[in-house]
C-alpha cells in the first residue's frame, strides 16, 4: 500500500515522473529553481503566480535530485516543504517520492485513547546508535513494559547535528540524523506491528533561530501584531494569513496520512496568537478529524499553559471532537513540590497546598481553574474542568521540560526520596488518567536529561545566556549555578552525556524500579484500562483527610467504582472505619499494608487503591 499526503507546495513527484515544484515567495519578483547534480547547477525560472506563488513542473528532476530556490537572483535557499534535507537545513532539498515506500500495516487502525500509556523519548539520545533505527531495535521492550504509545520529540529538520527538535526549521523533514523518511516509516510500521502507537510532537508556534529564510521571501509569515518569547508571532490571523494556516494544517495532514502517525502533540499552543474564529488550532483539529480521523484512531494532544477548557470537551457520545486530552502541568507541579520542597519559580503556586492540588487534579482535571496565579503576577488561569472526563488529562512526573529545564538535567529520582517516589508513580499510574513516562524513569536512568544544541558560535553563546537568566526564576537554581556553572548546551559531551546506558537495566537499583513500573502498568492493564470506556465527566469525588491525605473515589464507565486512599505525610493519618471499606483492596504501598495495620491510620507515605464492582 502506498500513502501520499498532496500539497498545494513543495515538490511533488508526478505520475508521469516529473516533479512539480511550488513555491510562495509573496516578497520575490523572480525565483529559479537550482537543480543539484554531481557538482553541476541546472538553473530553471518558476512561473510567476497569482497572490505570490511561483510554480514549475519539469522533467529535468526525479525521484532523488538536490534542489534549491534562488530568490531574485541572490540567495539560495531549501525548500521550506522540503520532504528531506541530506545535509541539514542550509544544504539542498532532496526530491523524495512517498509512493516508492511499500506498507503493510493496511490493517492497522490504531488503539482507542482509554489504552494510551505513553512513552516519550528523544530519537537522538534514547539509543547509542541515536537513530529511528535505534529506537525500532527496542519495540518489543516497549511493549513488554506495559507501553502503548510512544512519543518522539519533535522531527522537524533543526541546525546541526543535535537538538531537543523544538528549534526546526523545515517542519516537514525528518532531522536526517537520525536517518532517512524510510527509516522513520520503517520504525513506525514496526510498531504497529507490536500494537504500540506513535505520536510526534510537532511545534507550531515558532521557527528556529538558525536555518529560517522565511524572513526574505515570505515575511508574511510572521506579524508584529503578536510577540511571543521568540519574537513576532507566526501569522495565524494577519493579512496572508490564509496559507500560512494551510502551511500548517497540511503539516499536520501530512505526518499522519504519509507517515501513519496515530497522533500528535501539539507544543506550548499558549504561544500560538490567533484572534481568528474559528482559530487555528480549532480549524486543524477540524481537518484532522474530517480526515484520517474518519478512518482511524488518531488522537490529538495539547500543551496549554492556559489550562482552556473548551478544546477537550466531549460530544454526546463521550467522544472529543477536538482535542484527546492535555499535558496536565498542575498535577506534575503538585508531586514535585511534595517530593522534593521545591517551591519557587512555576512551582510557587502549589506550595500552600500540594496536597489538595492533588487530589483536585485527580478528581477534577485541572489545579488552576480560574483561580489568579502567584507565579503569573496575579493573571486568572485556566477554566472549570469538573464537568472533563478524567481521560482529558494526561498525568506525569517527568518529562523532557521539566528534567532539561533543571540547570544540570536532574531526574526526579535523584531528588525525591525513593519510597516516597514509589507512592507517587503507584498514584499516576493507576488513576483513570492516561499516564505519561519519559525514556529511562522506568528503570531509574542514572543519565540526566540536559538542554542541548548545536548552534554557530555566536547563537550558541547567546542561547547559554539567554538559560543562565530563565533560571533567576528559580531562588534555588540559581544559588546552584552560583556554585557550578551548567553544562554549556553546545558542547557535545552535554549531548552524549544524556545518551541511555541500556547495559544498567539489569543491575541494582535498575532492575528493581523496572520491576516495580511493569508490575504496576500490568495491573493498569488488567483492572482500570477496562474500566475506562465511557467514564463521564464530574465522576471524581476529592475528600480532604487533614492537611497530607485524602480520598478520591471515580464511577468508572463499567459501573463500578475505584478508590484511591493517601497518606502524603510525614505522620500516620487517621482513617474511618468507612474509608477502609471502599471496596476489595487493589493494590498497596508499602506492600504489606492491609485492613488490619491501619487501626492505628494510615503510616506515612502510604496508599490503598479499592476497587468496587457495579453489583457488588
Amino acid at each position: 500500500m502506498q500513502r501520499l499526503h498532496a500539497m498545494p507546495f513543495g515538490a511533488e513527484v508526478q505520475d508521469d515522473g516529473r516533479v512539480r515544484f511550488r513555491l510562495w515567495a509573496p516578497a520575490a519578483t523572480k525565483v529559479e529553481l537550482c537543480i543539484e547534480e554531481d557538482g553541476d547547477e541546472i538553473l530553471l525560472p518558476l512561473n510567476g503566480e497569482s497572490d505570490g506563488w511561483f510554480g514549475l513542473v519539469t522533467e529535468a528532476a526525479g525521484s532523488g535530485s538536490c534542489y534549491r530556490y534562488r530568490i531574485d537572483d541572490g540567495l539560495k535557499v531549501p525548500d521550506p516543504a522540503s520532504r528531506f534535507q541530506p545535509n541539514d537545513v542550509l544544504g539542498p532539498s532532496q526530491v523524495v517520492d512517498p509512493r516508492a515506500w511499500e506498507w503493510t500495516d493496511t490493517l492497522w487502525r490504531g488503539r482507542p485513547w482509554e489504552e494510551t500509556v505513553v512513552y516519550e523519548l528523544h530519537v537522538g539520545a534514547f539509543s547509542a546508535a541515536g537513530s529511528f533505527a535505534g529506537v525500532t531495535q527496542r519495540l518489543d521492550y516497549l511493549a513488554d513494559l506495559g507501553i502503548t504509545a510512544i512519543e518522539l520529540m519533535p522531527l522537524s529538520d533543526f541546525h546541526g547535528t543535535r537538538n531537543w527538535g523544538y528549534d526546526g526549521v523545515l517542519h516537514f523533514a525528518p532531522d536526517s540524523s537520525y536517518g532517512r523518511p524510510d527509516d522513520l516509516k520503517n520504525l513506525i510500521q514496526a510498531a504497529h506491528r507490536r500494537g504500540l502507537m506513535v505520536f510526534l510532537d510537532v511545534v507550531y508556534n515558532h521557527f528556529g533561530p538558525e536555518g529560517n529564510f522565511l524572513h526574505h521571501y515570505a515575511p508574511q509569515f510572521f506579524t508584529e501584531h503578536h510577540h511571543t518569547p521568540w519574537g513576532a508571532a507566526i501569522n495565524f490571523d494577519a493579512p496572508g494569513s490564509e496559507t500560512v494556516r494551510r502551511f500548517f494544517i497540511h503539516n499536520a495532514l501530512y505526518w499522519l496520512e504519509e507517515f501513519h502517525f496515530d497522533g500528535l502533540r501539539l507544543d506550548a499552543v499558549d504561544t500560538i496568537m490567533d484572534d481568528s474564529s474559528p482559530d487555528i488550532l480549532e480549524e486543524l483539529a477540524a481537518a484532522v478529524r474530517q480526515g484520517p480521523g474518519r478512518e482511524r484512531h488518531v488522537h490529538l494532544i495539547l500543551e496549554n499553559d492556559h489550562n482552556a477548557v473548551h478544546y477537550l470537551r466531549r460530544d454526546y457520545n463521550g467522544q472529543p471532537p477536538q482535542y484527546s486530552a492535555q499535558w496536565n502541568d498542575d498535577i506534575h507541579h503538585a508531586l514535585h513540590v511534595l517530593l522534593t520542597g521545591e517551591t519557587d519559580g512555576c512551582y510557587e503556586d502549589f506550595k500552600e497546598q500540594p496536597v489538595w492540588y492533588l487530589g483536585r487534579c485527580l478528581a477534577q482535571g485541572f489545579g488552576y481553574q480560574g483561580e489568579p496565579s502567584a507565579y503569573r503576577r496575579g493573571i486568572s488561569r485556566g477554566e472549570h474542568s469538573h464537568r472533563l472526563p478524567p481521560l482529558a488529562f494526561v498525568s506525569f512526573l517527568q518529562n523532557h521540560d521539566q528534567s532539561g529545564n533543571r540547570p544540570f538535567g536532574e531526574r526526579i529520582d535523584r531528588l525525591a526520596d525513593p519510597e516516597h517516589l514509589r507512592v507517587a508513580m503507584a498514584v499516576l499510574l493507576l488513576a483513570p488518567a492516561p499516564p505519561l513516562l519519559f525514556m529511562g524513569e522506568e528503570f531509574a536512568a542514572a543519565e540526566p536529561f540536559q538542554f542541548f544544541c548545536d548552534f554557530e558560535p555566536e547563537l550558541a553563546a547567546a542561547v547559554s545566556d539567554g538559560r543562565s537568566r530563565g533560571y533567576t526564576r528559580f531562588k534555588g537554581f540559581a544559588e546552584l549555578i552560583e556554585r557550578e556553572p551548567p553544562p554549556e548546551p553546545n558542547d557535545p559531551a552535554t549531548f552524549h552525556r544524556c545518551k541511555l546506558n541500556w547495559t544498567s537495566i539489569d543491575q541494582a537499583p535498575h532492575l528493581e524500579w523496572l520491576d516495580f513500573y511493569r508490575d504496576l502498568l500490568a495491573l493498569r492493564h488488567r483492572e482500570i484500562i477496562p474500566r475506562l470506556f465511557g467514564i463521564g465527566g464530574g465522576t471524581g469525588e476529592l475528600n480532604e483527610l487533614g492537611e497530607h491525605g485524602f480520598l478520591v473515589a471515580w464511577r468508572m464507565g463499567d459501573g463500578s467504582r475505584l478508590t484511591l486512599l493517601a497518606n502524603l505525610g510525614d505522620a500516620p493519618l487517621p482513617v474511618t472505619a468507612e474509608e477502609l471499606t471502599s471496596g476489595e483492596k487493589l493494590y498497596a504501598y508499602p506492600p504489606e499494608i492491609g485492613l488490619e495495620s491501619t487501626t492505628d491510620g494510615m503510616p506515612p507515605w502510604s496508599l490503598l487503591w479499592f476497587l468496587k464492582l457495579k453489583d457488588s
